[in-house]
Protein backbone atom coordinates (compact mmCIF):
# COMPACT_ATOMS: atom_id res chain seq x y z
CA UNK A 1 0.00 0.00 0.00
CA UNK A 2 1.23 3.74 -0.95
CA UNK A 3 0.50 6.63 0.64
CA UNK A 4 -1.82 7.36 -1.83
CA UNK A 5 -3.94 4.40 -1.59
CA UNK A 6 -3.36 4.79 2.32
CA UNK A 7 -5.37 8.31 2.09
CA UNK A 8 -8.42 6.74 -0.51
CA UNK A 9 -8.69 4.38 1.72
CA UNK A 10 -9.33 6.76 4.50
CA UNK A 11 -11.46 8.72 1.76
CA UNK A 12 -13.31 5.02 1.10
CA UNK A 13 -14.11 4.80 4.87
CA UNK A 14 -15.42 8.39 5.67
CA UNK A 15 -17.81 8.81 2.60
CA UNK A 16 -19.18 5.22 3.66
CA UNK A 17 -19.68 6.77 7.27
CA UNK A 18 -21.68 9.55 5.60
CA UNK A 19 -18.80 11.94 5.29
CA UNK A 20 -17.60 14.29 3.05
CA UNK A 21 -13.27 13.74 2.47
CA UNK A 22 -10.92 14.98 0.16
CA UNK A 23 -7.48 15.13 -0.80
CA UNK A 24 -6.56 18.61 -0.30
CA UNK A 25 -3.54 21.31 -0.57
CA UNK A 26 0.44 20.21 -2.07
CA UNK A 27 -0.85 16.71 -2.96
CA UNK A 28 -3.47 18.05 -5.41
CA UNK A 29 -1.25 20.85 -6.40
CA UNK A 30 1.84 18.62 -7.18
CA UNK A 31 -0.50 15.90 -8.71
CA UNK A 32 -1.41 18.40 -11.11
CA UNK A 33 1.82 19.74 -12.22
CA UNK A 34 2.47 16.25 -12.56
CA UNK A 35 5.01 15.64 -9.75
CA UNK A 36 5.14 13.36 -7.22
CA UNK A 37 3.69 14.16 -3.91
CA UNK A 38 5.34 14.41 -0.89
CA UNK A 39 2.23 13.65 1.28
CA UNK A 40 -1.39 13.55 0.91
CA UNK A 41 -3.80 15.01 3.16
CA UNK A 42 -7.15 14.32 3.74
CA UNK A 43 -9.83 17.32 4.47
CA UNK A 44 -12.85 16.56 6.07
CA UNK A 45 -16.38 17.39 7.32
CA UNK A 46 -16.29 14.62 10.12
CA UNK A 47 -14.83 16.10 13.21
CA UNK A 48 -11.72 14.63 15.41
CA UNK A 49 -14.00 12.98 17.84
CA UNK A 50 -15.38 11.02 14.81
CA UNK A 51 -12.59 10.59 13.09
CA UNK A 52 -10.87 9.12 16.11
CA UNK A 53 -14.33 6.32 16.54
CA UNK A 54 -14.34 5.71 12.78
CA UNK A 55 -10.42 4.45 12.94
CA UNK A 56 -8.98 2.33 15.20
CA UNK A 57 -5.13 3.68 15.55
CA UNK A 58 -5.11 7.45 15.36
CA UNK A 59 -2.66 9.81 17.09
CA UNK A 60 -4.47 13.28 18.67
CA UNK A 61 -1.46 15.76 16.88
CA UNK A 62 -3.87 18.92 16.93
CA UNK A 63 -7.10 17.85 17.94
CA UNK A 64 -8.08 21.22 18.97
CA UNK A 65 -7.27 22.45 15.70
CA UNK A 66 -9.74 19.64 13.71
CA UNK A 67 -6.22 17.59 12.98
CA UNK A 68 -5.70 13.92 13.44
CA UNK A 69 -3.09 11.53 12.33
CA UNK A 70 -4.87 8.14 11.15
CA UNK A 71 -2.51 4.86 11.30
CA UNK A 72 -3.08 2.83 8.04
CA UNK A 73 -0.55 -0.30 8.22
CA UNK A 74 2.48 1.92 8.28
CA UNK A 75 1.30 4.53 7.15
CA UNK A 76 0.59 8.07 8.95
CA UNK A 77 -2.64 10.34 7.16
CA UNK A 78 -2.96 13.63 8.35
CA UNK A 79 -6.68 13.98 8.70
CA UNK A 80 -8.47 17.54 8.89
CA UNK A 81 -11.80 18.77 9.46
CA UNK A 82 -12.61 21.40 7.38
CA UNK A 83 -12.41 24.88 9.21
CA UNK A 84 -12.66 28.25 9.47
CA UNK A 85 -9.93 30.83 11.18
CA UNK A 86 -10.34 33.68 13.55
CA UNK A 87 -8.21 36.14 14.51
CA UNK A 88 -4.25 36.01 14.96
CA UNK A 89 -3.43 37.88 17.31
CA UNK A 90 0.43 36.25 17.69
CA UNK A 91 0.59 36.20 13.90
CA UNK A 92 1.08 32.62 14.16
CA UNK A 93 -2.09 30.84 15.14
CA UNK A 94 -5.71 31.56 15.31
CA UNK A 95 -7.42 32.39 18.04
CA UNK A 96 -10.31 30.77 17.25
CA UNK A 97 -11.28 28.03 14.89
CA UNK A 98 -15.20 26.74 14.11
CA UNK A 99 -15.64 23.52 11.55
CA UNK A 100 -17.03 24.40 8.60
CA UNK A 101 -17.29 23.63 5.07
CA UNK A 102 -14.85 22.49 2.47
CA UNK A 103 -15.11 26.22 0.77
CA UNK A 104 -14.85 27.84 3.78
CA UNK A 105 -11.77 25.37 4.36
CA UNK A 106 -10.21 26.53 1.19
CA UNK A 107 -10.69 30.60 1.78
CA UNK A 108 -8.63 30.47 4.96
CA UNK A 109 -5.63 28.52 3.32
CA UNK A 110 -2.36 30.29 2.01
CA UNK A 111 -2.13 30.57 -1.50
CA UNK A 112 -4.58 29.74 -4.32
CA UNK A 113 -2.31 26.78 -5.74
CA UNK A 114 -2.30 25.43 -2.45
CA UNK A 115 -6.44 25.54 -1.68
CA UNK A 116 -7.43 23.16 -4.27
CA UNK A 117 -9.58 19.70 -3.16
CA UNK A 118 -9.56 16.08 -5.36
CA UNK A 119 -12.49 14.06 -4.65
CA UNK A 120 -10.29 10.39 -6.06
CA UNK A 121 -13.79 9.03 -6.02
CA UNK A 122 -14.90 11.24 -8.61
CA UNK A 123 -11.64 11.95 -10.32
CA UNK A 124 -12.97 15.40 -10.04
CA UNK A 125 -11.21 18.64 -8.80
CA UNK A 126 -12.96 21.35 -6.37
CA UNK A 127 -11.15 24.66 -7.16
CA UNK A 128 -13.15 27.59 -5.47
CA UNK A 129 -10.04 30.01 -5.39
CA UNK A 130 -8.83 29.70 -8.62
CA UNK A 131 -5.87 27.69 -8.37
CA UNK A 132 -5.82 25.63 -11.16
CA UNK A 133 -5.25 28.86 -13.77
CA UNK A 134 -2.44 30.66 -10.96
CA UNK A 135 -0.92 26.65 -12.20
CA UNK A 136 -1.15 27.80 -15.55
CA UNK A 137 -0.29 31.16 -15.69
CA UNK A 138 2.64 30.02 -13.29
CA UNK A 139 1.37 32.99 -10.41
CA UNK A 140 2.13 32.42 -6.34
CA UNK A 141 -1.08 34.20 -5.24
CA UNK A 142 -2.46 34.20 -1.77
CA UNK A 143 -6.20 33.59 -0.93
CA UNK A 144 -8.05 37.01 -0.27
CA UNK A 145 -6.10 40.15 0.25
CA UNK A 146 -2.58 39.18 1.07
CA UNK A 147 -2.64 41.65 3.49
CA UNK A 148 -4.90 39.59 5.62
CA UNK A 149 -3.29 36.38 4.72
CA UNK A 150 0.49 37.02 6.12
CA UNK A 151 -0.89 39.06 8.80
CA UNK A 152 -2.11 35.69 9.99
CA UNK A 153 1.06 33.59 10.14
CA UNK A 154 4.09 35.64 8.82
CA UNK A 155 5.54 32.61 7.95
CA UNK A 156 3.82 32.37 4.81
CA UNK A 157 6.07 35.06 3.56
CA UNK A 158 8.66 32.58 3.37
CA UNK A 159 6.85 30.32 2.32
CA UNK A 160 5.71 32.48 -1.04
CA UNK A 161 9.54 33.16 -1.62
CA UNK A 162 9.92 28.78 -1.36
CA UNK A 163 7.54 27.65 -4.00
CA UNK A 164 8.45 30.58 -6.49
CA UNK A 165 12.26 29.05 -6.00
CA UNK A 166 10.93 25.18 -6.17
CA UNK A 167 8.24 25.59 -8.87
CA UNK A 168 9.77 28.74 -10.99
CA UNK A 169 6.68 30.52 -10.70
CA UNK A 170 6.55 34.62 -10.26
CA UNK A 171 4.86 36.30 -7.21
CA UNK A 172 1.63 38.02 -8.23
CA UNK A 173 2.25 41.87 -8.01
CA UNK A 174 0.08 42.52 -5.17
CA UNK A 175 1.23 39.83 -2.88
CA UNK A 176 4.97 40.61 -3.52
CA UNK A 177 3.69 44.29 -2.47
CA UNK A 178 1.82 42.97 0.72
CA UNK A 179 5.39 40.96 1.18
CA UNK A 180 7.58 43.47 0.95
CA UNK A 181 5.31 45.68 3.66
CA UNK A 182 5.44 43.12 6.29
CA UNK A 183 8.77 41.96 5.63
CA UNK A 184 9.62 43.41 8.87
CA UNK A 185 7.32 41.19 10.79
CA UNK A 186 9.18 38.15 10.02
CA UNK A 187 11.11 38.33 13.32
CA UNK A 188 7.82 37.39 15.06
CA UNK A 189 7.96 33.95 13.54
CA UNK A 190 10.96 31.37 15.88
CA UNK A 191 13.87 30.48 14.75
CA UNK A 192 13.07 27.14 14.10
CA UNK A 193 10.31 27.79 11.51
CA UNK A 194 12.45 30.02 9.85
CA UNK A 195 15.55 27.36 9.30
CA UNK A 196 13.15 24.68 8.32
CA UNK A 197 12.17 27.45 5.63
CA UNK A 198 15.25 27.94 4.26
CA UNK A 199 16.25 24.42 4.90
CA UNK A 200 13.51 23.60 2.22
CA UNK A 201 14.95 26.85 0.43
CA UNK A 202 17.69 25.24 -0.05
CA UNK A 203 17.04 21.93 -1.61
CA UNK A 204 14.85 24.28 -4.57
CA UNK A 205 16.01 23.88 -7.78
CA UNK A 206 15.73 27.52 -8.28
CA UNK A 207 17.06 28.13 -4.70
CA UNK A 208 19.19 31.47 -6.55
CA UNK A 209 15.61 32.55 -7.36
CA UNK A 210 14.50 31.79 -4.02
CA UNK A 211 17.89 33.91 -2.27
CA UNK A 212 17.01 37.03 -4.37
CA UNK A 213 13.58 37.14 -3.84
CA UNK A 214 14.35 37.14 0.42
CA UNK A 215 16.82 40.51 -1.26
CA UNK A 216 14.72 41.89 -2.95
CA UNK A 217 11.96 41.57 -0.55
CA UNK A 218 13.79 42.64 2.85
CA UNK A 219 13.77 39.39 4.38
CA UNK A 220 16.89 38.51 3.89
CA UNK A 221 17.94 41.63 5.69
CA UNK A 222 15.26 41.38 8.74
CA UNK A 223 16.71 37.72 9.27
CA UNK A 224 20.52 38.86 8.62
CA UNK A 225 20.71 42.21 9.30
CA UNK A 226 24.59 41.63 7.95
CA UNK A 227 22.80 41.63 4.16
CA UNK A 228 22.19 45.31 4.73
CA UNK A 229 26.22 45.81 4.26
CA UNK A 230 27.87 46.71 0.67
CA UNK A 231 28.18 43.64 -1.44
CA UNK A 232 26.83 40.60 1.05
CA UNK A 233 23.77 40.45 -1.02
CA UNK A 234 25.72 40.48 -4.29
CA UNK A 235 27.92 38.22 -3.91
CA UNK A 236 25.10 35.81 -1.58
CA UNK A 237 23.32 35.37 -4.96
CA UNK A 238 25.91 34.95 -7.27
CA UNK A 239 27.96 32.28 -5.70
CA UNK A 240 25.15 29.78 -6.32
CA UNK A 241 25.71 29.99 -10.20
CA UNK A 242 28.82 27.87 -9.43
CA UNK A 243 27.48 25.12 -6.80
CA UNK A 244 26.22 21.61 -7.00
CA UNK A 245 22.64 20.94 -8.03
CA UNK A 246 22.07 19.02 -5.13
CA UNK A 247 23.79 20.46 -2.42
CA UNK A 248 23.45 20.29 1.73
CA UNK A 249 21.30 22.89 4.26
CA UNK A 250 24.94 23.82 5.52
CA UNK A 251 26.58 24.30 2.66
CA UNK A 252 23.62 26.40 1.26
CA UNK A 253 24.08 28.70 4.72
CA UNK A 254 28.17 28.91 4.58
CA UNK A 255 27.56 29.70 0.60
CA UNK A 256 25.45 32.56 1.54
CA UNK A 257 27.93 33.77 3.90
CA UNK A 258 31.09 33.35 2.15
CA UNK A 259 32.21 36.60 2.34
CA UNK A 260 31.58 37.04 5.82
CA UNK A 261 33.94 36.06 8.75
CA UNK A 262 33.20 33.10 10.89
CA UNK A 263 32.65 34.53 13.96
CA UNK A 264 30.43 37.10 12.23
CA UNK A 265 28.24 34.52 10.39
CA UNK A 266 28.06 32.11 13.52
CA UNK A 267 26.60 35.81 15.11
CA UNK A 268 24.14 35.85 12.31
CA UNK A 269 22.94 32.32 12.64
CA UNK A 270 21.63 32.45 16.22
CA UNK A 271 18.56 33.59 15.22
CA UNK A 272 17.60 30.54 13.40
CA UNK A 273 18.85 28.13 16.50
CA UNK A 274 19.97 25.66 14.68
CA UNK A 275 21.26 22.24 15.88
CA UNK A 276 25.06 21.95 17.43
CA UNK A 277 25.67 19.52 14.59
CA UNK A 278 24.43 22.03 11.78
CA UNK A 279 26.36 24.50 13.60
CA UNK A 280 29.58 22.59 13.48
CA UNK A 281 29.50 21.91 9.65
CA UNK A 282 28.61 25.43 8.76
CA UNK A 283 31.66 26.36 10.97
CA UNK A 284 34.32 24.04 9.41
CA UNK A 285 32.91 24.95 6.18
CA UNK A 286 33.91 28.91 6.54
CA UNK A 287 36.60 28.06 9.06
CA UNK A 288 38.67 25.89 6.16
CA UNK A 289 38.27 28.57 3.35
CA UNK A 290 41.16 28.66 1.51
CA UNK A 291 43.01 25.74 3.39
CA UNK A 292 42.59 23.59 0.23
CA UNK A 293 44.41 26.09 -1.98
CA UNK A 294 47.40 25.72 -0.05
CA UNK A 295 50.20 22.61 -0.39
CA UNK A 296 49.33 19.80 1.94
CA UNK A 297 51.64 17.03 2.79
CA UNK A 298 50.27 13.93 3.52
CA UNK A 299 49.43 13.70 6.46
CA UNK A 300 47.34 16.98 5.89
CA UNK A 301 45.63 15.41 2.65
CA UNK A 302 44.59 12.64 4.65
CA UNK A 303 43.10 14.10 8.09
CA UNK A 304 41.15 16.76 5.88
CA UNK A 305 40.01 14.20 3.08
CA UNK A 306 38.98 11.92 5.97
CA UNK A 307 36.60 15.02 7.26
CA UNK A 308 33.21 14.19 6.68
CA UNK A 309 32.07 17.50 6.00
CA UNK A 310 35.39 17.71 2.80
CA UNK A 311 32.66 17.19 -0.19
CA UNK A 312 31.28 20.40 0.89
CA UNK A 313 34.27 21.81 1.44
CA UNK A 314 35.49 21.46 -1.82
CA UNK A 315 32.13 22.57 -3.87
CA UNK A 316 32.14 25.97 -1.43
CA UNK A 317 35.97 26.41 -2.02
CA UNK A 318 35.40 26.06 -5.99
CA UNK A 319 32.63 28.10 -6.26
CA UNK A 320 34.36 30.85 -3.85
CA UNK A 321 37.41 30.53 -6.58
CA UNK A 322 34.78 30.84 -9.23
CA UNK A 323 33.39 33.59 -7.56
CA UNK A 324 36.76 35.32 -7.66
CA UNK A 325 37.81 34.55 -10.87
CA UNK A 326 40.45 32.84 -9.27
CA UNK A 327 42.58 29.59 -10.72
CA UNK A 328 40.67 26.15 -9.26
CA UNK A 329 43.89 24.32 -10.40
CA UNK A 330 45.22 23.86 -6.27
CA UNK A 331 41.58 22.12 -6.04
CA UNK A 332 42.28 19.95 -9.08
CA UNK A 333 45.24 18.56 -7.78
CA UNK A 334 44.09 17.81 -4.28
CA UNK A 335 41.41 15.99 -6.25
CA UNK A 336 43.39 14.07 -8.11
CA UNK A 337 45.39 13.45 -4.76
CA UNK A 338 42.58 12.26 -2.90
CA UNK A 339 41.36 9.77 -5.52
CA UNK A 340 45.00 8.37 -5.40
CA UNK A 341 44.11 7.43 -1.45
CA UNK A 342 40.92 5.75 -2.48
CA UNK A 343 40.77 2.16 -0.39
CA UNK A 344 43.55 4.03 1.84
CA UNK A 345 42.60 3.72 5.45
CA UNK A 346 43.20 7.20 6.37
CA UNK A 347 42.44 7.72 9.68
CA UNK A 348 43.96 4.06 11.09
CA UNK A 349 44.09 3.25 14.76
CA UNK A 350 47.20 5.13 16.54
CA UNK A 351 50.22 2.67 16.61
CA UNK A 352 50.13 3.53 20.84
CA UNK A 353 47.99 4.82 23.00
CA UNK A 354 48.56 7.29 26.33
CA UNK A 355 49.79 4.89 28.57
CA UNK A 356 52.45 3.29 26.35
CA UNK A 357 53.60 6.69 25.37
CA UNK A 358 53.82 7.21 29.19
CA UNK A 359 55.28 3.76 29.85
CA UNK A 360 58.05 5.01 26.93
CA UNK A 361 59.02 7.68 29.22
CA UNK A 362 56.53 10.65 28.25
CA UNK A 363 55.50 13.14 30.82
CA UNK A 364 51.54 12.68 31.27
CA UNK A 365 49.32 15.72 31.01
CA UNK A 366 50.61 18.19 28.19
CA UNK A 367 53.03 16.78 26.32
CA UNK A 368 51.30 13.16 26.20
CA UNK A 369 49.25 14.75 23.87
CA UNK A 370 51.55 16.53 22.10
CA UNK A 371 53.67 13.50 21.29
CA UNK A 372 50.40 11.32 20.68
CA UNK A 373 49.44 14.39 17.71
CA UNK A 374 52.91 14.24 16.41
CA UNK A 375 53.11 9.94 16.62
CA UNK A 376 50.12 10.45 14.39
CA UNK A 377 51.04 12.70 11.80
CA UNK A 378 54.37 10.80 11.23
CA UNK A 379 51.99 7.83 11.47
CA UNK A 380 49.25 9.19 8.34
CA UNK A 381 52.40 10.78 6.54
CA UNK A 382 53.34 7.32 5.93
CA UNK A 383 56.76 7.74 7.98
CA UNK A 384 56.05 4.92 10.27
CA UNK A 385 53.69 1.55 10.06
CA UNK A 386 54.83 -0.57 13.10
CA UNK A 387 54.88 -0.53 16.37
CA UNK A 388 58.65 -0.56 16.93
CA UNK A 389 58.86 2.09 14.65
CA UNK A 390 56.99 3.79 16.72
CA UNK A 391 58.64 3.32 19.87
CA UNK A 392 61.52 4.11 18.07
CA UNK A 393 60.32 7.14 16.94
CA UNK A 394 59.43 8.07 20.57
CA UNK A 395 62.99 7.47 21.56
CA UNK A 396 64.35 9.81 19.30
CA UNK A 397 61.23 12.26 19.74
CA UNK A 398 62.28 12.13 23.94
CA UNK A 399 65.87 12.83 22.69
CA UNK A 400 65.29 15.69 20.88
CA UNK A 401 63.38 17.06 24.05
Amino acid sequence: MTNKQAAIQIIHSLGKAGFEALLAGGCVRDTLLGKKPKDYDVATNAKPEQICKLFRRTIKVGAKFGVIIVLINEHQIEVATFRADTGYTDGRRPDKISFTCAKEDALRRDFAINGMFYDPLKNEVIDYVGGKEDLKRKTIRTIGKADERFGEDYLRMLRAVRFAARLDFEIEKSTLASLKKHAGHITKISGERIAAELQSLSAAKKRKKGVELLIETGLAERVFPVFGKTGVAESAVRIFDFLPAKISFELFTAAIFSTRSTTETMESLKILKLSGSQIKHIKFLLECRGYLLNSLNLAELKLIVSEPYFEDLYSLQKAICRLANVSITPLLLIRRRAKALVGTELRPKPLLDGNELMTLGVLPGRQVGIASRELYIAQLAEEISTKPQAVRWVSDWLKKR
